[in-house]
């Protein structure tokens, strides 16, 4: 599944054009490696978010094309 997707399927960005926008930006990496929107995301990788001040890391426990919002947590967990 494609980084940008990911992120808006699992809120946690809330749109798929901010997540395209911010990982062009150089604000996402998976696994330390800052990559583009259209990178392959497996379960186990670790995505960093920088949020201007703070910075989010989630680890990918499942992937899934669609999933309702009490569910969309439960596609990560978050790290520190």
């Amino acid at each position: 599944m494609r980084l940008d997707k990911f992120l808006k399927v699992s809120r946690l960005v809330k749109r798929r054009p901010i997540a395209k926008e911010m990982a062009e930006q150089g604000r996402v990496s998976v696994n330390d490696r800052v990559v583009k929107s259209s990178y392959d995301v497996q379960p186990g990788d670790i995505i960093a978010i920088n949020f201007g001040t703070r910075t989010l890391k989630a680890k990918v426990v499942e992937l899934k094309q669609t999933t309702k919002k009490a569910e969309a947590s439960q596609l990560y967990e978050l790290i520190d």
